[in-house]
């Protein structure tokens, strides 16, 4: 393995309903990278017509939410009275802070026509003086993120800053999200101009300094080394990271927080249905009952 790879981390497979995902982050080898404290890639799965995803109303503390789809579509409803779809491309950042409540579901008309999902949902850790913030929501078309044309690679920063370029996405500490997209035979090296960083292979195939990535892994990279990417058939690769979170966070759920005792709180008010409701909707999901 390159010297220029500290580890690399491979998913655990979960079944949400009618799809598989690929959950990469928290890992035992990193439980964060810069402030990301969890990754999901979903699907890709086919979903027959009257099929859809179904994710009822729960809740999130302490983090922000990020969804990025490369194929598909998702409803995004939450307690704030949003009601966002969300197509390829686009970017959904939903911050929590002190607490918020969302479901997710596949829009009524694709759900009538079948549709292929295919995406990554993160989650962003928020620094210790934001961490209560008042929740928000914020969509971003497709055509405001900035896109870098690099020796073939196609590269669409999600949010924070790379290659120059500022995504519109509000951000609360240094990060760095990057969809990209390799044409056969392409390669580009990527600086270290974020403290920590990592690589993912959504489809196709990569090599970093030499060392290949299979799909569905993360190469957590070194420190301060200018590395690079290349690809000889083509792919889809995702780079994130950003600054070194500010202190320990527990994790339990859907809630991330710096002390245990602010995600017992929010259990309690989850029980006891006091941190909001999703318009227009009955169902939510019990907090799960440890075995």
């Amino acid at each position: 393995m390159s010297s220029s790879i500290k580890a690399v981390l491979k998913p655990h497979l979960r079944d949400v309903g009618s799809l598989t995902v690929r959950r990469v982050l928290p890992a035992m080898a990193a439980r964060l990278i810069g402030p990301f404290i969890f990754f999901d890639h979903m699907g890709p799965a086919t979903l027959e017509p009257g099929v859809g995803l179904d994710v009822r109303p729960h809740p999130h503390i302490g983090l922000a939410t990020v969804t990025f789809l490369f194929e598909g579509a998702i409803m995004h409803r939450d307690s704030l009275g949003s009601e966002q779809k969300i197509i390829p491309g686009d970017v959904n950042w939903m911050t929590a802070g002190r607490g918020i409540v969302h479901s997710e579901r596949t829009p009524a008309e694709d759900r009538a026509n079948g549709q292929t999902i295919h995406g990554v949902q993160t989650w962003v850790a928020l620094p210790l003086e934001d961490e209560e913030v008042e929740p928000s929501f914020a969509h971003h078309a497709a055509d405001t993120l900035p896109v870098v044309e690099r020796n073939g690679v196609t590269l669409r920063v999600i949010a924070g800053t790379a290659f120059g370029e500022t995504s519109p996405v509000t951000t609360f500490s240094g990060t760095l999200y990057v969809a990209g997209e390799f044409a056969p035979g392409s390669a580009f090296a990527l600086e270290p101009e974020h403290e920590e960083r990592g690589v993912y292979l959504v489809d196709g195939d990569l090599e970093i300094d030499g060392t290949p990535l299979e799909v569905g892994q993360m190469a957590v990279l070194a420190l301060d080394e200018t590395v690079t990417l290349a690809s000889t058939h083509g792919a889809r690769v995702m780079v994130l990271g950003g600054e070194k979170l500010d202190g320990e966070r527990f994790i339990e759920w859907n809630f991330v927080a710096s002390s245990r005792e602010k995600i017992e709180a929010a259990k309690v008010a989850w029980t006891n249905q006091e941190m909001g409701k999703v318009p227009g909707e009955t169902e939510w999901i019990p907090l799960p009952q440890k075995q």
